[in-house]
């Protein structure tokens, strides 16, 4: 794909979260973990690549102690859909014992989150809490349900604030959809 190919899927997306309601979602989300989880000295993992940019904006309103690592786990490689799990990096052995709240971009089909869920508990995690900036509303029966969750978005394609299209976009502050073919 080309930059101009990129421009034009831009250009043709639907913004469906504002730059500024992605801030306002941040600061609520980052207030009701902070009531929940302050105390629990956690340890947060952050989901390569797509939580990078939602863990780089809510981190810092976090204002609790914490420890910060991350994983890679994907199931898409760049497609707009998902296929099977595939580990890249797993968290340390610093997860034995301890409260975890893992930081992921989207809850789409949930098979992604119930996997890092497993994957934590069969490590050792005394507790695995998920936080997510977008939930797709996609009518599925998931096998997790995210325990804090920023905003509920269509079942459509979406990418920005680290979700990408095609493996491009994942920088841009507010939420996009596909145009539906």
């Amino acid at each position: 794909m080309t930059s101009l190919d990129a421009q034009q899927l831009l250009d043709h997306a639907e913004c469906i979260a504002s730059e500024g309601e992605v801030q306002a979602v941040l600061d609520r989300l980052a207030g009701e973990i902070a009531l929940g989880l302050r105390d629990t000295f956690p340890l947060v993992l952050a989901v390569m690549g797509g939580a990078v940019v939602f863990a780089g904006q809510l981190l810092p309103r976090l204002r609790f102690p914490l420890e910060f690592d991350y994983l890679h786990v994907t199931r898409y490689r760049g497609k707009t859909e998902g296929g099977e799990v595939e580990w890249r990096v797993l968290p340390g052995q610093n997860v034995v014992g301890r409260n975890v709240l893992v930081l992921d971009d989207i809850l789409d089909e949930g098979e992604t989150l119930a996997a890092i869920r497993d994957k934590l508990v069969g490590m050792g995690a005394a507790h695995v809490w998920s936080a997510v900036l977008t939930n797709k509303d996609n009518g599925l029966d998931k096998p997790i349900r995210a325990d804090f969750v920023g905003l509920d978005v269509p079942n459509r394609y979406v990418f920005g604030c680290g979700m990408d299209a095609y493996g491009l976009w994942r920088n841009l502050p507010a939420i996009y959809a596909l145009k539906d073919k």
